[in-house]
């Protein structure tokens, strides 16, 4: 690749990155392309040499943002126990734009366009098929996953932080995990 191309390419993995961050911190609606652009480190007009619009960054930043997860995600029971004990935490409950981006987004990506909600979900038949052929552990894996997402959506959702708290400790408590919240 010549220095030209790698450079592009270096450049639209920064867009990605900085759409990734921002659209789990605001929402996709809420961040504009100039602000995109602003934090990747270039201007609005350099945006058309990446990207043929915005709902196409949108649908990579996601998919980037899924496919990050999933490679951090463990398979096995044990796996699944130390990805839960980082996903129901303080830390994951108020940094959004670095965390799970179906927690994050998922209730806006419901009403997004099929092409976006098409990216996601092929991200989560994908987990789901990482959970592995058993119908039974798979129906237990999917259904602790379904408890992680909905809990962090909740805990964020709400106020006091005291409540926030609970609920993310009910969570650990049912998915089999220490009550202590962490930070």
């Amino acid at each position: 690749m010549g220095t030209s191309q790698h450079q592009k390419a270096q450049s639209r993995a920064a867009i990605i990155v900085a759409a990734s961050r921002l659209f789990r911190e605001r929402g996709v609606e809420a961040v504009s392309v100039a602000q995109v652009m602003d934090a990747a480190g270039m201007t609005h007009g350099g945006f058309p040499r990446h990207f043929a619009n915005k709902q196409e960054l949108v649908n990579e930043a996601l998919a980037s943002a899924a496919d990050e997860q999933q490679a951090g995600n463990a398979t096995s029971s044990d796996g699944f126990e130390t990805f839960a004990d980082t996903y129901l935490t303080r830390q994951h409950r108020d940094h959004p734009e670095s965390g799970c981006v179906f927690a994050a987004l998922g209730g806006e990506i419901s009403r997004a366009p099929a092409e976006t909600r098409r990216v996601l979900s092929e991200r989560i038949q994908r987990q789901i098929a990482a959970f592995g052929d058993d119908p039974d552990m798979r129906a237990d894996a999917l259904g602790r996953w379904s408890s992680l997402i909905g809990a962090m959506i909740l805990a964020r959702l709400v106020e006091p932080e005291e409540l926030s708290d609970q609920i993310i400790a009910a969570a650990r408590q049912f998915v089999g995990l220490p009550e202590q919240v962490k930070a």
